[in-house]
């Protein structure tokens, strides 16, 4: 017997490691209100890179379950896909070029797997990121993890629509070298858009001294999940930023050391710091638009944040 029970309302799962600490909780009830929709969100909460029989559990549950119209993945996007792909009946070309999926929906009688990432991730970078950054300075992108957020990030930027405003390079770092190796397999395809080069860095300090090696005007991302899902950042106090650069922390709760680490500098430096706060609205915006099949952008979107906030 399913150790879940079985939905009574539409419902929306989150899947992730702490989702009871996450503001979605108190935020989705208003935000379906404010949408008409008769909904409910539950959290289910798995330990990072848990068994695959586990995330085949969790699948097969919401696949089976009438109520159960779909779920934002966070944390587990590689690791559910992996174990799970044979489960789904549709996978976008997003969720099949990176190997991961952030949300899945039913549609048709199909049940689907969606990286959203691509979309969400480069809606949050467009909010900060001055107009034609790369173009006129030249900077570098150093994107701290290897894992889902950091490949969608480096899908975003090869797209051909941004032209000549590229990136001079894209940097990935990671502290395990098979999930660096796994990156690199999945971005083949990019090579040609954007220059690509990965380093395994096993301590923090590696990181530093990645950092320090950056051209100004450059980007540096906390995509680790340190600072929310453990305690902790991929650099060390030593940390030095380069110039007129930008740094982002994909989190928007957590102890956040990355950025506390950058806001030590910001005068000195001449930093733009960002959160995580828009790139949250999007990727459950993106999520909540795909499960229960509503349109939200414009006024509509910036009256859900407004709630949010």
């Amino acid at each position: 017997m399913s150790k879940f029970e079985k939905a009574t309302k539409p419902t929306l799962y989150f899947i992730g490691v702490t989702t009871g600490a996450s503001s979605i909780m108190k935020v989705f009830p208003k935000w379906a209100e404010a949408l008409g929709l008769d909904a409910v969100i539950k959290g289910i909460d798995l330990p990072l890179h848990a068994p695959a029989q586990e995330y085949r559990q969790v699948v097969e549950f919401i696949k089976a379950d009438p109520l159960s119209l779909g779920a934002l993945v966070t944390t587990h996007k590689i690791d559910l896909f992996k174990a799970c792909q044979d489960m789904f009946e549709y996978i976008d070309p997003y969720a099949e070029a990176l190997g991961e999926v952030s949300c899945l929906s039913k549609h048709e009688g199909k049940f689907c797997a969606h990286a959203k990432d691509p979309i969400s991730s480069g809606l949050a970078l467009e909010a900060f990121v001055p107009p034609n950054f790369w173009k006129d300075h030249g900077g570098e992108v150093l994107l701290l993890g290897a894992g889902g957020s950091s490949l969608a990030m480096s899908l975003y930027f090869a797209q051909e629509r941004h032209g000549d405003n590229v990136p001079r390079k894209i940097i990935l770092s990671n502290r395990s070298q098979p999930r660096l190796d796994s990156a690199k397999n999945h971005l083949a395809g990019i090579k040609d858009r954007v220059n690509m080069e990965y380093k395994f860095c096993p301590e923090p300090r590696l990181n530093d001294e990645a950092v320090a090696a950056l051209p100004p005007y450059s980007l540096v991302v906390n995509a680790t999940g340190l600072g929310k899902d453990a305690p902790g950042s991929p650099t060390t106090n030593a940390v030095s930023y380069p110039m007129n650069s930008l740094s982002w922390e994909i989190n928007y709760r957590g102890d956040l050391l990355f950025m506390r680490q950058a806001m030590d500098q910001k005068d000195e430096k001449n930093l733009i710091i960002e959160d995580g706060w828009i790139y949250f609205i999007h990727g459950w915006t993106q999520v909540i638009s795909e499960v229960f099949k509503v349109n939200i952008e414009g006024e509509l979107l910036e009256k859900l944040s407004d709630i949010a906030r």
